[in-house]
């Protein structure tokens, strides 16, 4: 837009004027989504692990898939997820514990909400760190889920 700048600043959009004359803010919301296999089996585990809801869906024609998910937490977009078109080789990530990125969910509340997590995740899934205490967090762990997505869950 000629004449504003623009301030991200947590996940608010704050444009204004040069001469800061005029200020409006813009909402932004920034979530990440994952491709995986079995997406409909994927999002419920999701649900089940961290408290989610479905909030938005678009199934594929056949009904068996989904095409985009969005996922919520008490009201706030939490996750995507959609259908892999060319879904990666699950038994490989968990035999070399390829971590490509991970996905961290902190602040959960409770011990017993990091738990939670952990045992729904870990259903064919492998561990790669089990739940403990570092310098940074008394209660975390590190899990690649069955469907390939590393998750890094914590207090």
């Amino acid at each position: 837009m000629p004449g504003k700048n623009y301030l991200l600043k947590f996940n608010i959009l704050i444009l204004f004027t040069i001469d800061k004359s005029e200020f409006v803010e813009v909402a932004m919301k920034n979530y990440t989504q994952v491709y995986v296999k079995n997406s409909f089996e994927a999002a419920a585990t999701y649900c089940k692990a961290f408290g989610a809801e479905i909030t938005r869906e678009y199934k594929n024609e056949d009904n068996t898939a989904y095409e985009h998910c969005e996922l919520s937490v008490n009201g706030e977009g939490f996750l995507a997820l959609a259908e892999a078109k060319n879904p990666c080789d699950i038994d490989i990530v968990h035999k070399y514990k390829w971590e490509t990125m991970t996905f961290n969910v902190f602040e959960m509340g409770t011990e017993e909400a990091v738990y939670n997590a952990f045992q729904v995740l870990i259903d064919g899934g492998v561990i790669i760190e089990p739940i403990g205490e570092l310098p940074w967090s008394k209660c975390c762990a590190t899990i690649i889920d069955k469907y390939g997505v590393c998750w890094w869950i914590s207090i």
